[in-house]
């Protein structure tokens, strides 16, 4: 693929994240390849239908869920992507969350996402928010740091 058609490819990913919708993930096949691969802090699986899961879980356990790509980097066939994933809690909170994190992306011939790898800091970034295990993560951070 030629550079231009690798920014489209990427382009077209960016815009699936930020208007992501729960109607949206039934159009997962046009984004990944059926063998995808797909790494976060929780899921680790292969094939477009396991990836198509965890997004229709997504919308099971956190309202309004939203991405936010605030840079991309392309090389070849591979980007980097850093965002801010926005959403309220449905159980514990109504005040809106961020997890900020990255991707590594590797694109197919065909412009498709072949390799999906999230990093981001559950530690940090989640479950320093819950109510009860947020204030014991906090308290074990502060004894690491002393």
């Amino acid at each position: 693929m030629s550079p231009q058609e690798h920014q489209a490819s990427l382009d077209k990913l960016v815009s699936f994240f930020e208007t992501i919708s729960l109607n949206g993930v039934d159009d997962i096949e046009r984004i990944y390849t059926e063998d995808a691969y797909f790494k976060d802090p929780f899921n680790e699986v292969r094939g477009s239908n396991h990836i198509k899961q965890i997004f229709l879980h997504m919308f099971e356990q956190v309202n309004q869920p939203r991405f936010l790509v605030t840079s991309t980097v392309l090389q070849g066939d591979n980007a980097f992507l850093c965002w801010d994933f926005l959403f309220t809690m449905k159980r514990f909170s109504t005040e809106e969350q961020c997890i900020r994190g990255a991707t590594h992306i590797c694109f197919a011939t065909d412009g498709r996402v072949t390799m999906h790898r999230d990093y981001w800091d559950a530690a940090e970034e989640l479950y320093e928010k819950l109510p009860v295990l947020g204030g014991l993560m906090r308290l074990l951070k502060r004894a690491a740091n002393k």
